[in-house]
């Protein structure tokens, strides 16, 4: 959230700019942004202020996460180059691409067996071996995160991997 702060000396920037920024605005107080082709929804503390903005982190178990995302905007509307999302490593976007066409499949009525031959077409797979095949639980797998994903769970895309 974005809330008007004291001028500063050097760099700053106003709600006005910001909505200078806009492709989308639901309401005078939230923008989706596109800055350097990156997208970043923002909310305005009060809309009609002038004043240069500050932002607003609230302190819980996401504001690492907030940070990051924070660093990445500034960087985007300072014109440097954005650092990479750490919260969505190549692999995460693969699995999840993966669970998202496991869970289009049973949804369509396919077979886990013919999910896996489409998800991994340079794995043969044979009806015999089928059912001891370490294939079939990594289908299914994929199939059941993706109706997590599909249910809610794809806020915890928005969230760094963490350690429990």
């Amino acid at each position: 959230m974005f809330a008007a702060g004291p001028h500063p000396d050097g760099f700053s920037i106003t709600a006005d700019e910001l909505r200078l920024r806009a492709i989308f605005q639901y309401d005078p107080a939230h923008l989706r942004l596109d800055i350097r082709g990156e997208q970043y929804d923002v909310t305005l503390a009060d809309p009609q202020d002038e004043n240069p903005l500050a932002a607003l982190v609230m302190f819980d178990d996401l504001t690492p996460d907030r940070q990051t995302a924070l660093t990445r905007f500034w960087s985007a509307i300072k014109g440097k180059r954005v650092p990479n999302d750490p919260r969505m490593t190549p692999q995460r976007r693969e699995r999840a691409r993966q669970m998202l066409r496991a869970l289009d499949g049973r949804r369509s009525g396919a077979t886990y067996r013919s999910i896996g031959e489409a998800l991994f077409p340079g794995h043969k797979i044979d009806s015999a071996s089928w059912a001891g095949d370490a294939l079939r639980e990594i289908t299914i797998r994929l199939a059941r995160d993706g109706l997590k994903l599909v249910g809610g769970g794809y806020r915890s895309l928005l969230r760094r991997p963490r350690r429990s």
